[in-house]
Order: C-alpha cells, then structure tokens, then sequence
C-alpha cells in the first residue's frame, strides 16, 4: 500500500433528511477534514471530487430505495473514478458521505474480479425485503445491496450482482444487537463488544483478488464520536480502531480505503473532526 490518492466523495443521498427541509450533513466531511490539511497529513495525491445529484427529501415506504436513479448514476461515476487511480497504480482513500459509496467502490472491484470487503460500522446496513416489510434509505441497506439482495436498480448495475460474494464478507465492529441478521445470512462478523474485550485479530480473506476497507465513523463509541446520523454506544476505542485498520491495510491484496457517515453539522466546536483525521493520520503515516 502507498501512493495514496485522495478522492472526495460528498454524496448524502443513501440517508434519511434529519429534519423537514433538511439534508444531511455528511457531505460537508470531506471540505472539513481537508480544512484541517489531511490531504498533507496522509502525504497523498488529490485525485478530486465525484459530484453527487440532488438529495430528494420525499419518499414513502413502496416507493422503493430513496434516491435510487441518483444513488445509480453516482456509484457508476464513482465506481469509475476510482478505476482511474487503481489504473495508474494509486491507492484510492475515499472520503464520504454516507455508506452508499461503498456500492462505488465494490462495483469498481467487481468489474476488475472478485474482491471482498472488511465492513468496520457500527451497524449491520443488511436491510432487505427479504427479512423488513419495506426498504427506503440506502446507507442501512448497502450491505445487502453490494451482496446482490435488492431491486436491480442498485443491486444489479452493469449486471454484476453481487459485487462482493456473502463468503467474501468481514464485518467488524457491529454492535451485538445488530449482529442476528448477519448470523442469519452466514456473514462473518466480530462484535465491537468481542474486539474490545478480546483484543484485535486482523481477519483473513482467502480466493480473492483483494479487499476494500469500509469505515462507518459510527464504529466508535460515541463517547469519542457522536457526530453522526445513529449513534450507538458499545462501539470501538480510537486505538483500537486504529490497531485493526493498520492491520488490514498491511494485508496483501488491500485496494483501497473510504470514511463515511462523520457530520460536521452534528460537531459544532470541531473537536470530534480532528479526532478523525488524527485517526486516518495513524492509520496511514
């Protein structure tokens, strides 16, 4: 891992508006932590910004994912911008955003082979109409979707469903609560409850061309970080996290990176940004 380029990837568009005739406020991460230098502080490349659509704050249940056509033209864009820097021989640190972008990232890799993902949130995301009476906001679903369960409108682009196999699978950091559905489905998974009590083992991916490394901010116990949409306690120490993402980007065959979930308008003074970038600082210097 090196040559690491930095790709701003605002989108919003896979949540819920926090309030009526609000948007989240997420997509103002990637403009806050490069305020705080972090394009200097990981030594990277600028590799630009991945524009997203408009936020749509109608939606009712049947009405499918919200967001969908939008959410379907920025993960192709997406996707194909971090195409460009894995072409070129640069390692992608994508800065979000809601979960969403993940579906970017994993239909990138899907097109180049079979890649897995480590998963590190707070929550499962493995919402699906196979198991809930409705869908709607795609950054609690994006699990399900990049392992192909979901409407074709995300779950199928280019036809590729899956983009990533259920075998090639590692959550971490899941809260047990969340975690009976992962067990249901036969995904991997270790409890943020489990890593702090029995320390960090790094997993292993085996019969994959690599893996991407997803992280929800909400993986942190709010204690540190409470800046973000669902805030659950039980979530990771910053050592810890940091400890188990050195660990997997030391792996051979790691691909890229992303943030996502953090919102500013949630961290009035600033103080939660800055321990995000000391985070990403530690994990990649």
């Amino acid at each position: 891992m090196g040559n690491h380029v930095l790709i701003d990837a605002p989108s919003n568009l896979g949540l819920r508006p926090p309030a009526e005739g609000a948007v989240p406020g997420c997509y103002k991460t990637p403009g806050v932590l490069r305020d705080l230098g972090i394009l200097d502080r990981l030594g990277a490349s600028d590799g630009g910004v991945v524009t997203p659509g408009r936020h749509v704050g109608t939606w009712s249940p049947g009405d499918g994912v919200r967001n969908s056509a939008a959410i379907a033209t920025y993960t192709r864009a997406l996707a194909t911008r971090i195409e460009a820097v894995r072409s070129s021989g640069g390692f992608p640190v994508v800065l979000g955003g809601d979960c969403s972008i993940s579906l970017g990232a994993m239909l990138a890799l899907r097109r180049a082979g079979r890649y897995g993902i480590a998963y590190l949130d707070g929550h499962d995301d493995f919402r699906h109409l196979g198991i809930a009476d409705h869908v709607g906001a795609a950054a609690g679903e994006d699990l399900a979707i990049m392992t192909g369960r979901g409407a074709a409108d995300l779950a199928d682009l280019d036809g590729l469903r899956p983009y990533v196999r259920d075998e090639d699978v590692r959550v971490l950091g899941v809260r047990t609560a969340e975690s009976s559905r992962l067990r249901a489905a036969g995904i991997s998974f270790v409890t943020s409850e489990e890593l702090m009590t029995s320390g960090v083992s790094v997993p292993s991916f085996a019969d994959v061309d690599g893996f991407w490394v997803h992280v929800d901010i909400d993986v942190l116990d709010p204690a540190y970080v409470s800046a973000v949409d669902s805030p659950d306690p039980g979530g990771l120490d910053p050592d810890t996290l940091v400890s188990l993402l050195r660990g997997l980007l030391a792996l051979p065959g790691a691909a890229g990176f992303e943030l996502t979930v953090f919102d500013p308008d949630l961290d009035p003074d600033g103080r939660q940004a800055e321990l995000v970038a000391d985070v990403l600082e530690r994990t990649f210097r």
